[in-house]
């Protein structure tokens, strides 16, 4: 007696194999998208988180370098409890860190770039010189910086949010400073990424001080990019 032969044809496989394919062609666009948007929610999210902890970090006074009663602003390793609170120019903090930290252990992770890498974007800190002009914080977590002024650094900071590769992490960038409100561009002009960040007087108008206008107000920003207010 003859077995009776089981099993799928070769077109039935290509059937199936043709499918699949197009579901994914479909599917994986979607899921793309959906993580580039959660990243970019998750970026404008953490500044107005980073918002909220300089401000806090500053009334409490827990860096006073100049000792006039009035606190300052902070890096991401000082508010995070990474570094030692002395580590400015003058060297008046805390031989302590910060504790408790205002800022959660990823932000600790200060890279050699002074960025700090977080669900698809990049983070970097500003805070002024005796000029206004902005200067990172210590590179892999050092803190402080000398060229830090610290009666301007109770007036201003600013941060900067970028994907680490445009376009497969985010298609914008973020900016935020003492005035709390938050800006975005799409890059058109000028892309950010894990190979160039934004400098710190990008998204301002002139771009000789940190108390510059923000480019949404009028003027073009010194990027040349067109930003404007995160609704």
């Amino acid at each position: 007696m003859n077995r009776k032969q089981q099993g799928f044809t070769l077109i039935e496989l290509m059937i199936v194999v043709a499918i699949i394919a197009i579901i994914a062609a479909i599917a994986v666009p979607n899921l793309l998208s959906s993580r580039l948007a959660a990243n970019e929610s998750n970026a404008i999210a953490t500044l107005r988180n980073l918002s909220s902890a300089q401000a806090q970090f500053q009334t409490t006074g827990a860096v006073d370098d100049d000792l006039d009663g009035t606190g300052e602003y902070g890096s991401f390793a000082e508010m995070s409890g990474q570094c030692f609170l002395n580590t400015r120019a003058g060297g008046n903090g805390p031989a302590a860190t910060l504790d408790p930290p205002i800022l959660g252990a990823t932000f600790q992770g200060v890279d050699a770039n002074s960025h700090v890498n977080k669900s698809g974007y990049l983070f970097q800190m500003w805070l002024p010189d005796v000029n206004d002009v902005g200067q990172a914080e210590g590179a892999s977590g050092a803190g402080g910086n000398a060229a830090w002024d610290a009666d301007n650094c109770e007036i201003f900071w600013s941060c900067y949010g970028f994907p680490v590769d445009g376009g497969t992490t985010g298609n914008r960038a973020f900016f935020v400073n003492q005035r709390g409100e938050i800006i975005q561009t799409r890059m058109t002009t000028l892309q950010y990424d894990q190979s160039s960040g934004p400098d710190w007087n990008a998204a301002l108008v002139g771009g000789t001080s940190m108390g510059d206008p923000l480019a949404i107000t009028n003027g073009t920003a010194v990027d040349g990019n067109t930003w404007t207010a995160v609704q």
